[in-house]
């Protein structure tokens, strides 16, 4: 006689959870994997033009200005507070907490955009001008696709939290401000080596 099948219904569990026991989290780490693997070969590369290009950057180029870039930096670091609040209050399931700490976060995004608009400014070397150039605007340029996009993606988010705020959107904020965090601390070993090493060296 064939034993008789049991099912586990699961019908009953929810559809989200915090964490690595959502889809979206997985999804989230992923990317932030495949994203860190770019940058860490755009540093390969930098790294391997510096090595065979001697003078770093060539003569008569200068490194850029440090103000907009250390400015930048500054402001970056200093979102990771509102994201961190705004990802307290999504785990707290506090929807007003929530909304207000997204706004700042998200205000932050635009300070972010508009300096670094100036940064680009005062890069001191066109994209053209030679590979120490091509190389700086590249990771550059990568870096501000990521807080466009992680901005815009925000906007958005902040604004359907104003039209509704269900229990799904308590997990897309808190993994809105983990891949956040993640835009912010990728970029201070690039600031590190386009604005200060080659002043060390």
């Amino acid at each position: 006689m064939e034993p008789r099948r049991t099912f586990l219904d699961v019908a009953a569990l929810p559809k989200h959870a915090f964490g690595s026991r959502d889809l979206l989290w997985w999804g989230n780490a992923g990317f932030m994997a495949i994203e860190g693997t770019m940058f860490a070969m755009l540093l390969a590369t930098l790294f391997y033009l510096r090595s065979v290009g001697g003078e770093w950057p060539p003569s008569p180029w200068m490194p850029p200005d440090l103000l907009w870039g250390t400015l930048n930096t500054a402001v970056m670091l200093a979102s990771i507070w509102p994201s961190k609040k705004a990802e307290k209050a999504a785990h707290a399931l506090d929807a007003h907490a929530m909304r207000y700490w997204m706004v700042i976060a998200d205000l932050f995004g635009v300070l972010f955009l508009v300096l670094r608009g100036f940064e680009l400014a005062h890069l001191n070397v066109r994209w053209d001008s030679n590979a120490y150039g091509s190389i700086v605007w590249l990771v550059l340029g990568f870096h501000t696709t990521h807080l466009a996009t992680d901005a815009v993606e925000s906007w958005v988010l902040t604004r359907e939290l104003f039209k509704k705020t269900d229990a799904r959107r308590f997990v897309d904020v808190a993994e809105d401000c983990g891949y956040w965090d993640f835009v912010v601390l990728v970029w201070v070993p690039l600031y590190v080596v386009v604005y200060l090493l080659p002043r060390w060296s």
